[in-house]
C-alpha cells in the first residue's frame, strides 16, 4: 500500500530582519495543511537557527555550502530558509 506524505518544505524564506520573516512563516504554517513543515535554515544566521527553536523545529539533517572559485557576496543574514537541493 502507498501513502502519501503529508509535509511541505518552505524554500526560499529571505527577510530584513527576523520579525518580517516571523510573520511570513506564521501566515505560511497557518495555510498549510501539511502535518509536518520543513525549513532549510543556514547555520550561519544565528537569528534563522533562534527563530526555528522557537518554533519547536529540530535538525533532521544537515548539508554544507560548497563553491569552485571564489565565494559569492551573499548577505545570509537575510537568508532565514535556503531553496533545498531537491529543486536542483
Amino acid at each position: 500500500m502507498l501513502r502519501a506524505h503529508s509535509s511541505a518544505t518552505i524554500d526560499s524564506l529571505l527577510g530584513d530582519d527576523r520579525d518580517a520573516v516571523e510573520a511570513v512563516l506564521a501566515a505560511l504554517v497557518a495555510s498549510s495543511t501539511n502535518s509536518e513543515i520543513f525549513l532549510d535554515v543556514p547555520s550561519i544566521n544565528r537569528d534563522a537557527i533562534a527563530l526555528a527553536e522557537d518554533l519547536g523545529l529540530a535538525p533532521v539533517f544537515e548539508t554544507a555550502r560548497m563553491y569552485t572559485g571564489e565565494i559569492p557576496p551573499l548577505r545570509l543574514e537575510r537568508v532565514f530558509g535556503v531553496t533545498t537541493f531537491e529543486l536542483g
